[in-house]
């Protein structure tokens, strides 16, 4: 065994086996004060910092990072390993942090097709419940509860063998070397924590260890599991760690590590070597800050003259703000209005109005983010019950095609709700109010239209309770800076538990993409979703909306006019003449798919997944057309037998229906009036 020591700003020790005359393999490398870049491979948002952290991600959302050792390692039969390493966890706000941090070994040091959020950048959506082989073995620090992997809490360690559903996990927790008593410990408090994990090959015990930096290591393992590394991770592996933010964030960073493969445990850490976290973020700095500002407002308060004081009695009046019982469970998303006025400089930076009331864009004074502040007005009809609606809904869903609720405040009967800024503002502008500006290209709307579609399908399929949306039209599709597609504006959003069968009350929504049965049941369901999306894809490829503020019932609608260019063999000509050379089979696939969820019979129309399964390509539209779909009273009023052999395209699917509203004014879009269930 020879040893060397690396000539870098990071202390690192490389003790070297000669395999039978074969080249040398690290089987053990200690970075105990800080990294260089060229000990590790970092991808993503990773990066090594000048002082030698390595900081996997930073406070951007939805992003994942990667530093894994730069050579891969062989776990032969039997083979044991040990290592340790410390890190830091440092959330954006307290109540709201990214999804934790990983040791994994994995088959690359990149982990291709990895997605960030809940899949921790180590699994993508079809791997991440085991279905797949993935190669990947990782001791997850999860700071992030997700339902769907049966996560027992935000703050948990677990063991994962190719999936995130754990073979086994506690919650974060170390035994005190001196009263022996089981401590709880907050992954996420910004202060430094360390891990052992130990893997004896002849056993194939994996145990993992935690505690505060400082503290003792306990005598007993935190949580264990079997598993044969042989078998479960590729021939040459990569040891490493990754993090992850999704609709939240942190910054999370790794200070030291020590790895060793084979017999005995790895080098102990000099903690007195470890690099310091960033100044900003010490725990010694902000008390004082604290001091200071109640010592300069107790200085303020004490010479203000009489007054000053009348003044600012009226001016707490002034932002004065409400709270209800119904709001404490919503507590840690509210924002002070006061705040809120100083972004949007009391509120004057309008950038969108319409029958709800009035948008703002915004900077919030604490954080320096971009906001778009919606406050509903006096005369609309979104009261109390629809704004907990939205707050009940957008608060806490998670998907990156989907605008994130931030916010919201309440003050003297005004109703406002915070959210994330898109520059690019709603599809509807750039599809039909912005004629100097070029037209969206079919790949721009392509990828739009699928964007949208997959964040209906999380809204239907992918959360604990069903989300039917109610309101889906280009108006509410929002464009980020990358124009990426995200579905907004849940004011009008209903949710209910998968197989429950609530009672009618109201029709509501947009004339032109309300489905026919509204009419008569008054119901709003999934399906009745699906028709309004059809109407969407319509529209996006045909550049126009489906129905014109001032068409009469005998005026053709959108569906009646693509429908006859198919009838007749030119579909194409219906889509929009300013789209210019495309992929002329998507945009004829987005047509015929269109018309297909406007199927007047809603048991006849496909399911959201199927609607993202054509998209992809995994099915085909049918290539006769339906015979009456094209009846505008037909559409309103009434189903039609002709369509058997369009049905069985897709296989039939019950229906579940969700309790409506009344009728509220949602956008400048002309709506139905409430219609009695």
């Amino acid at each position: 065994m020879a040893a060397a020591v690396l000539a870098v700003p990071v202390a690192a020790v490389l003790l070297l086996l000669a395999r039978g005359g074969a080249a040398a393999a690290a089987t053990e490398f200690v970075f105990t004060a800080g990294f260089a870049r060229e000990n590790l491979t970092a991808s993503g948002a990773a990066v090594v910092t000048s002082s030698g952290l390595l900081q996997l991600t930073n406070q951007t959302n939805e992003v994942f990072g990667h530093g894994f050792y730069p050579a891969p390692l062989r776990f032969k039969p039997d083979a044991s390993f040990s290592t340790t390493f410390v890190f830091a966890i440092l959330p954006r706000y307290p109540d709201a942090h990214g999804h934790g941090i990983a040791f994994a070994l994995a088959p690359s040091p990149t982990v291709p097709g990895a997605m960030d959020g809940k899949n921790l950048g180590l699994f993508n959506t079809s791997d991440s419940t085991g279905k797949g082989r993935s190669e990947v073995v990782a001791v997850e620090l999860d700071t992030a509860k997700d339902i769907e992997f049966s996560d027992i809490n935000d703050n948990h360690v677990g063991i994962d063998v190719n999936s995130l559903k754990s073979m086994n996990s506690t919650p974060a927790a170390y035994v005190d070397a001196g009263t022996g008593r089981l401590v709880s410990l907050n992954l996420v408090n910004g202060n430094l924590q360390q891990v052992w994990i130990e893997y004896d090959g002849a056993s194939m015990r994996l145990e993992v260890t935690v505690s505060p930096v400082g503290k003792p290591r306990p005598a007993v393992p935190l949580v264990s599991y079997i598993v044969d590394l042989s078998s479960a991770v590729a021939n040459d592996t990569y040891v490493g760690f990754s993090g992850a933010n999704g609709a939240a964030s942190s910054s999370h960073y790794v200070l030291g590590w020590s790895f060793r493969l084979g017999g005995g445990r790895a080098p102990d850490l000099d903690l007195s070597k470890l690099p310091a976290l960033p100044s900003s973020r010490s725990k010694k700095t902000m008390p004082l800050l604290q001091v200071v500002t109640l010592v300069l407002a107790a200085v303020l308060v004490l010479v203000l003259a009489s007054g000053a004081v009348a003044v600012l009695v009226r001016r707490r009046r002034r932002f004065a703000e409400e709270e209800e019982d119904w709001e404490i469970e919503y507590g840690p998303h509210r924002i002070r209005y006061r705040d809120l006025h100083t972004a949007t400089r009391g509120f004057r930076d309008v950038i969108g109005a319409g029958g709800f009331g009035t948008v703002y864009h915004g900077v919030l004074p604490r954080s320096g983010a971009e906001v778009a502040v919606k406050k509903v007005s006096h005369e609309s009809r979104q009261g109390l019950r629809e704004f907990v609606s939205e707050i009940a809904s957008m608060s806490r869903l998670r998907h990156r095609n989907l605008v994130q609720l931030l916010g919201y405040c309440r003050r003297r009967g005004e109703l406002i709700l915070v959210y994330d800024y898109m520059v690019n503002g709603s599809l509807d502008k750039h599809l039909f109010y912005d004629g100097d500006k070029p037209a969206l290209s079919w790949e721009r709307r392509g990828k739009i239209v699928r964007d949208v579609a997959a964040g209906l399908l999380y809204l239907h399929e992918g959360w604990e309770q069903v989300v039917v949306h109610r309101d889906i039209k280009s108006a509410n599709v929002l464009l980020d800076a990358d124009m990426n597609g995200k579905l907004s504006d849940f004011g009008l959003a209903r949710l209910y538990d998968h197989g429950s069968n609530p009672q009618t009350t109201h029709v509501i929504g947009t004339l032109g993409y309300l489905a026919p049965e509204m009419s008569k049941t008054g119901r709003a369901t999934t399906a009745t979703d699906v028709f309004a999306f059809g109407a969407f894809l319509l529209e996006v490829a045909c550049g126009r909306r489906p129905m014109e503020r001032y068409d009469d019932l005998d005026s053709p609608g959108l569906v009646d006019l693509v429908l006859d260019r198919w009838k007749a063999g030119r579909i194409m000509d219906a889509k929009d003449p300013r789209i210019g050379k495309c992929d002329e089979a998507d945009v004829e696939l987005v047509l015929k798919l269109g018309l297909l969820c406007s199927h007047p019979d809603p048991r006849s129309r496909p399911s959201m997944r199927q609607v993202v399964q054509v998209l992809e390509g995994a099915v085909a539209v049918p290539e006769t057309p339906p015979k009456d779909l094209g009846s505008s009273n037909r559409l309103f009023y009434g189903y039609s037998e002709s369509f058997d052999e369009f049905a069985t395209v897709f296989p039939t699917s019950g229906t579940t229906t969700v309790t409506t509203q009344p009728s509220s004014s949602h956008s400048n879009d002309e709506r139905l009036e409430p219609i009695s269930g």
